[in-house]
Protein backbone atom coordinates (compact mmCIF):
# COMPACT_ATOMS: atom_id res chain seq x y z
CA UNK A 1 0.00 0.00 0.00
CA UNK A 2 1.32 3.45 -1.10
CA UNK A 3 1.56 5.77 2.04
CA UNK A 4 2.51 8.92 1.54
CA UNK A 5 2.72 12.64 4.17
CA UNK A 6 -0.42 14.47 3.84
CA UNK A 7 -1.55 18.37 4.93
CA UNK A 8 -2.75 21.43 4.05
CA UNK A 9 -2.00 23.53 0.61
CA UNK A 10 -4.75 25.60 0.87
CA UNK A 11 -7.50 27.25 2.91
CA UNK A 12 -10.72 29.69 2.24
CA UNK A 13 -13.04 30.71 4.25
CA UNK A 14 -16.54 32.82 3.49
CA UNK A 15 -19.17 34.51 6.15
CA UNK A 16 -21.99 36.14 4.67
CA UNK A 17 -22.86 39.70 4.73
CA UNK A 18 -25.86 40.25 7.22
CA UNK A 19 -24.65 40.29 10.85
CA UNK A 20 -27.01 39.25 13.91
CA UNK A 21 -26.16 41.29 16.77
CA UNK A 22 -27.05 40.45 20.47
CA UNK A 23 -28.40 43.91 20.49
CA UNK A 24 -31.03 42.76 18.08
CA UNK A 25 -31.13 39.29 19.83
CA UNK A 26 -31.94 41.44 22.78
CA UNK A 27 -35.23 42.31 20.74
CA UNK A 28 -36.60 39.18 19.98
CA UNK A 29 -36.41 37.12 23.09
CA UNK A 30 -35.69 37.54 26.47
CA UNK A 31 -31.91 38.53 26.98
CA UNK A 32 -29.19 41.12 26.98
CA UNK A 33 -25.69 41.46 25.63
CA UNK A 34 -23.81 41.14 29.07
CA UNK A 35 -25.39 37.83 29.73
CA UNK A 36 -24.73 36.43 25.70
CA UNK A 37 -20.91 37.36 26.46
CA UNK A 38 -20.47 36.59 29.83
CA UNK A 39 -22.10 32.66 29.42
CA UNK A 40 -20.55 32.34 26.05
CA UNK A 41 -17.99 34.89 24.57
CA UNK A 42 -20.45 35.89 21.33
CA UNK A 43 -21.16 39.28 20.38
CA UNK A 44 -22.67 38.93 16.92
CA UNK A 45 -23.25 35.80 14.46
CA UNK A 46 -23.31 36.00 10.79
CA UNK A 47 -26.96 35.21 8.51
CA UNK A 48 -27.03 33.87 5.44
CA UNK A 49 -29.76 35.65 3.30
CA UNK A 50 -32.78 34.21 2.17
CA UNK A 51 -31.52 33.24 -1.40
CA UNK A 52 -28.33 31.60 0.05
CA UNK A 53 -28.19 27.26 1.26
CA UNK A 54 -25.06 25.54 2.28
CA UNK A 55 -23.90 24.83 -1.22
CA UNK A 56 -23.81 28.62 -1.75
CA UNK A 57 -21.42 29.21 0.84
CA UNK A 58 -19.67 26.14 0.17
CA UNK A 59 -18.94 27.44 -3.35
CA UNK A 60 -17.08 30.79 -2.51
CA UNK A 61 -14.82 29.57 0.48
CA UNK A 62 -13.83 26.28 -1.59
CA UNK A 63 -13.03 28.61 -4.53
CA UNK A 64 -10.63 30.37 -2.50
CA UNK A 65 -8.96 26.94 -0.83
CA UNK A 66 -8.31 26.10 -4.50
CA UNK A 67 -6.91 29.56 -5.53
CA UNK A 68 -4.26 29.21 -2.50
CA UNK A 69 -3.76 26.44 -3.39
CA UNK A 70 -2.69 27.00 -7.17
CA UNK A 71 -5.18 25.16 -8.46
CA UNK A 72 -7.82 24.55 -10.29
CA UNK A 73 -11.20 23.25 -10.21
CA UNK A 74 -10.41 20.35 -12.49
CA UNK A 75 -7.26 19.05 -10.01
CA UNK A 76 -9.75 18.28 -7.45
CA UNK A 77 -10.36 14.34 -7.64
CA UNK A 78 -12.30 14.55 -4.08
CA UNK A 79 -15.06 16.53 -2.17
CA UNK A 80 -16.11 15.84 1.08
CA UNK A 81 -18.70 18.45 3.04
CA UNK A 82 -19.20 18.32 6.39
CA UNK A 83 -22.49 19.87 7.43
CA UNK A 84 -25.63 19.26 9.51
CA UNK A 85 -27.27 21.30 7.05
CA UNK A 86 -27.63 20.68 3.76
CA UNK A 87 -29.55 22.14 0.66
CA UNK A 88 -31.47 19.03 0.40
CA UNK A 89 -31.22 15.06 1.29
CA UNK A 90 -30.26 14.56 -1.62
CA UNK A 91 -28.13 14.80 -4.30
CA UNK A 92 -25.67 15.88 -1.54
CA UNK A 93 -24.35 19.39 -0.87
CA UNK A 94 -21.08 18.11 -2.01
CA UNK A 95 -22.63 16.51 -5.80
CA UNK A 96 -24.18 19.92 -5.88
CA UNK A 97 -21.09 21.61 -4.83
CA UNK A 98 -18.61 19.86 -7.52
CA UNK A 99 -21.14 20.90 -10.15
CA UNK A 100 -20.78 25.11 -9.52
CA UNK A 101 -17.30 24.77 -9.07
CA UNK A 102 -16.79 22.48 -12.39
CA UNK A 103 -14.63 19.74 -10.39
CA UNK A 104 -16.07 16.95 -13.05
CA UNK A 105 -13.23 15.07 -12.01
CA UNK A 106 -14.20 14.83 -8.57
CA UNK A 107 -16.02 11.89 -6.83
CA UNK A 108 -18.11 13.64 -4.11
CA UNK A 109 -19.85 13.10 -0.39
CA UNK A 110 -21.55 14.35 2.90
CA UNK A 111 -20.33 13.53 6.04
CA UNK A 112 -22.37 14.28 9.23
CA UNK A 113 -20.56 14.39 12.59
CA UNK A 114 -22.22 17.98 13.24
CA UNK A 115 -19.71 20.15 15.18
CA UNK A 116 -16.52 17.31 14.64
CA UNK A 117 -17.38 16.98 10.90
CA UNK A 118 -14.62 18.83 9.73
CA UNK A 119 -12.23 16.93 11.80
CA UNK A 120 -13.99 13.87 10.42
CA UNK A 121 -13.74 14.89 7.15
CA UNK A 122 -9.71 15.41 7.52
CA UNK A 123 -9.72 12.38 8.18
CA UNK A 124 -11.27 10.98 5.86
CA UNK A 125 -9.61 12.67 2.63
CA UNK A 126 -6.33 12.36 3.91
CA UNK A 127 -6.48 8.75 4.39
CA UNK A 128 -7.48 8.37 0.90
CA UNK A 129 -4.84 9.91 -0.25
CA UNK A 130 -1.98 8.41 1.76
CA UNK A 131 -2.91 5.53 0.14
CA UNK A 132 -2.53 7.01 -2.92
CA UNK A 133 -6.24 6.56 -4.05
CA UNK A 134 -6.65 10.54 -4.72
CA UNK A 135 -3.97 13.48 -5.00
CA UNK A 136 -5.98 16.56 -4.37
CA UNK A 137 -8.80 16.35 -1.65
CA UNK A 138 -11.36 19.67 -1.22
CA UNK A 139 -12.48 19.25 2.62
CA UNK A 140 -15.08 21.82 3.61
CA UNK A 141 -17.28 22.75 6.25
CA UNK A 142 -20.45 24.64 5.77
CA UNK A 143 -23.85 25.52 7.50
CA UNK A 144 -26.77 27.43 7.39
CA UNK A 145 -27.57 26.71 11.09
CA UNK A 146 -30.13 29.86 10.90
CA UNK A 147 -32.56 27.58 9.17
CA UNK A 148 -33.00 25.02 11.89
CA UNK A 149 -32.12 27.75 14.96
CA UNK A 150 -35.62 28.90 16.43
CA UNK A 151 -35.51 32.47 17.38
CA UNK A 152 -37.92 32.15 20.10
CA UNK A 153 -35.75 29.85 22.04
CA UNK A 154 -33.20 32.09 24.07
CA UNK A 155 -31.28 29.14 25.26
CA UNK A 156 -29.94 28.43 21.50
CA UNK A 157 -30.76 31.52 18.96
CA UNK A 158 -27.89 33.02 20.49
CA UNK A 159 -25.27 30.82 20.17
CA UNK A 160 -25.46 29.72 16.09
CA UNK A 161 -24.17 31.42 13.27
CA UNK A 162 -23.75 30.43 8.99
CA UNK A 163 -20.45 29.98 7.12
CA UNK A 164 -18.40 28.03 5.44
CA UNK A 165 -14.62 26.81 5.40
CA UNK A 166 -12.37 24.43 3.37
CA UNK A 167 -9.23 23.51 2.75
CA UNK A 168 -7.90 21.70 0.19
CA UNK A 169 -5.46 18.23 1.17
CA UNK A 170 -2.59 17.15 -1.20
CA UNK A 171 0.78 15.60 -0.57
CA UNK A 172 3.43 17.47 1.22
CA UNK A 173 6.87 16.95 2.32
CA UNK A 174 8.48 14.45 4.35
CA UNK A 175 7.98 15.56 8.43
CA UNK A 176 4.81 17.94 7.22
CA UNK A 177 1.02 17.47 7.46
CA UNK A 178 -0.93 15.20 9.65
CA UNK A 179 0.74 13.59 12.40
CA UNK A 180 -2.45 11.75 14.14
CA UNK A 181 -6.24 11.77 14.44
CA UNK A 182 -8.24 11.09 17.54
CA UNK A 183 -12.09 10.52 16.62
CA UNK A 184 -15.01 8.97 18.81
CA UNK A 185 -18.95 9.05 19.12
CA UNK A 186 -20.99 8.25 22.44
CA UNK A 187 -24.21 7.61 20.44
CA UNK A 188 -25.65 7.03 23.92
CA UNK A 189 -25.67 11.18 23.83
CA UNK A 190 -27.72 11.76 20.94
CA UNK A 191 -30.57 13.15 22.62
CA UNK A 192 -28.64 15.97 24.03
CA UNK A 193 -28.32 17.33 21.39
CA UNK A 194 -30.22 16.96 18.00
CA UNK A 195 -32.94 17.88 15.37
CA UNK A 196 -35.50 14.79 15.29
CA UNK A 197 -37.94 16.05 12.13
CA UNK A 198 -37.68 15.36 9.19
CA UNK A 199 -36.40 12.30 9.02
CA UNK A 200 -37.21 9.00 8.96
CA UNK A 201 -37.96 8.51 12.73
CA UNK A 202 -40.38 11.44 12.33
CA UNK A 203 -41.83 12.34 9.23
CA UNK A 204 -42.33 15.93 8.30
CA UNK A 205 -45.95 16.33 9.21
CA UNK A 206 -48.00 19.67 10.72
CA UNK A 207 -47.37 18.25 14.04
CA UNK A 208 -43.77 18.21 13.52
CA UNK A 209 -44.02 21.73 11.84
CA UNK A 210 -46.24 22.50 14.94
CA UNK A 211 -43.93 20.93 18.03
CA UNK A 212 -40.89 22.70 16.11
CA UNK A 213 -38.78 19.25 16.04
CA UNK A 214 -36.87 20.95 13.09
CA UNK A 215 -35.19 23.27 14.83
CA UNK A 216 -32.13 22.65 17.31
CA UNK A 217 -32.82 20.40 20.71
CA UNK A 218 -30.20 20.95 22.94
CA UNK A 219 -29.71 20.07 26.96
CA UNK A 220 -27.27 23.12 27.49
CA UNK A 221 -25.76 22.08 30.61
CA UNK A 222 -25.11 18.33 29.61
CA UNK A 223 -23.42 19.32 26.65
CA UNK A 224 -21.35 22.00 28.44
CA UNK A 225 -19.88 19.37 30.70
CA UNK A 226 -19.58 16.84 28.21
CA UNK A 227 -17.44 19.19 26.01
CA UNK A 228 -15.40 20.71 28.93
CA UNK A 229 -14.50 17.30 29.35
CA UNK A 230 -13.89 15.75 25.87
CA UNK A 231 -12.18 18.95 24.35
CA UNK A 232 -8.54 18.66 26.13
CA UNK A 233 -8.53 14.93 26.59
CA UNK A 234 -9.30 14.32 22.68
CA UNK A 235 -6.31 17.01 21.85
CA UNK A 236 -3.90 15.02 24.58
CA UNK A 237 -4.89 11.40 23.29
CA UNK A 238 -3.60 13.36 19.50
CA UNK A 239 -0.43 14.64 20.66
CA UNK A 240 0.05 11.26 22.62
CA UNK A 241 -0.69 9.53 18.90
CA UNK A 242 1.79 11.55 17.47
CA UNK A 243 4.52 11.41 19.97
CA UNK A 244 4.35 14.90 21.38
CA UNK A 245 3.90 16.85 24.44
CA UNK A 246 1.43 20.30 25.42
CA UNK A 247 4.51 22.37 25.10
CA UNK A 248 5.02 21.29 21.88
CA UNK A 249 1.99 23.13 20.49
CA UNK A 250 2.84 26.37 19.01
CA UNK A 251 -1.00 26.97 18.04
CA UNK A 252 -4.86 25.59 18.92
CA UNK A 253 -7.12 26.03 16.84
CA UNK A 254 -10.26 25.08 18.79
CA UNK A 255 -14.10 24.23 17.83
CA UNK A 256 -15.58 27.91 18.28
CA UNK A 257 -18.68 27.14 20.59
CA UNK A 258 -18.19 28.88 24.18
CA UNK A 259 -15.60 30.66 25.53
CA UNK A 260 -15.90 28.79 29.19
CA UNK A 261 -15.37 25.37 27.07
CA UNK A 262 -12.56 27.24 25.24
CA UNK A 263 -10.66 28.32 28.06
CA UNK A 264 -10.75 24.68 29.83
CA UNK A 265 -9.15 23.04 26.82
CA UNK A 266 -6.53 26.13 26.97
CA UNK A 267 -6.42 25.11 30.83
CA UNK A 268 -5.65 21.66 30.35
CA UNK A 269 -3.35 21.93 27.83
CA UNK A 270 -1.82 24.48 29.50
CA UNK A 271 -1.77 27.27 27.08
CA UNK A 272 -1.53 31.11 27.54
CA UNK A 273 -4.37 32.68 25.65
CA UNK A 274 -2.01 34.03 22.71
CA UNK A 275 -1.37 30.60 21.40
CA UNK A 276 -5.03 29.80 21.02
CA UNK A 277 -7.27 30.98 17.78
CA UNK A 278 -10.67 32.29 18.89
CA UNK A 279 -12.67 34.36 16.81
CA UNK A 280 -16.02 33.30 18.05
CA UNK A 281 -16.91 36.38 19.44
CA UNK A 282 -17.16 37.54 15.53
CA UNK A 283 -19.48 34.14 14.79
CA UNK A 284 -21.00 32.35 17.30
CA UNK A 285 -20.91 28.73 16.80
CA UNK A 286 -20.86 27.51 13.00
CA UNK A 287 -21.04 23.81 13.81
CA UNK A 288 -18.66 21.74 10.94
CA UNK A 289 -17.59 25.30 10.21
CA UNK A 290 -16.04 26.86 12.74
CA UNK A 291 -12.44 25.22 12.84
CA UNK A 292 -11.92 25.53 9.37
CA UNK A 293 -12.82 29.40 8.98
CA UNK A 294 -10.55 29.88 12.22
CA UNK A 295 -8.20 27.57 10.62
CA UNK A 296 -8.25 29.91 7.47
CA UNK A 297 -8.50 33.21 9.39
CA UNK A 298 -5.18 32.06 11.60
CA UNK A 299 -3.65 31.51 8.35
CA UNK A 300 -4.70 35.40 6.71
CA UNK A 301 -3.55 36.21 10.21
CA UNK A 302 0.14 34.95 9.69
CA UNK A 303 -0.12 33.01 12.88
CA UNK A 304 0.94 29.82 11.39
CA UNK A 305 5.09 29.69 10.15
CA UNK A 306 6.12 26.72 8.19
CA UNK A 307 7.01 23.76 10.61
CA UNK A 308 4.62 24.88 13.63
CA UNK A 309 3.01 22.28 14.90
CA UNK A 310 -1.23 23.14 14.89
CA UNK A 311 -4.09 20.90 16.59
CA UNK A 312 -7.53 21.33 15.72
CA UNK A 313 -9.94 19.98 18.52
CA UNK A 314 -14.21 19.91 18.27
CA UNK A 315 -17.03 18.20 19.83
CA UNK A 316 -20.19 17.94 18.14
CA UNK A 317 -23.79 16.02 18.80
CA UNK A 318 -23.92 12.14 17.87
CA UNK A 319 -22.31 12.68 20.34
CA UNK A 320 -19.14 12.80 18.53
CA UNK A 321 -15.35 14.58 19.23
CA UNK A 322 -12.55 14.73 17.09
CA UNK A 323 -8.37 16.24 17.16
CA UNK A 324 -5.81 16.42 15.02
CA UNK A 325 -2.06 17.72 15.45
CA UNK A 326 -0.33 18.56 11.71
CA UNK A 327 3.11 19.97 11.56
CA UNK A 328 2.44 23.17 9.07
Amino acid sequence: MVTQSVGIIGTGKYVPERVLTNAELEQMVETNDEWIVTRTGIRERRMAAPEQATSDLALLASQEAIRAAGLTAEDIDLIVVATITPDMFFPSTACLLQDKLGASKAAAFDLSAACSGFIYGLATASSMIATGMYKHALVVGAECLSRITDYTDRNTCILFGDGAGAVVLGQVAEGRGFKSFELGADGSGGELLKVCGGGSRMPSSSETIEGKHHYIQMAGNDVFKFAVRIMGGAAEDALRKAGMEKSDIDLLIPHQANIRIINSAMNRLEMPEDKCMINLDKYGNMSAASIPVALAEAAEQGRMAEGDTIVLVGFGGGLTWGATVLNW
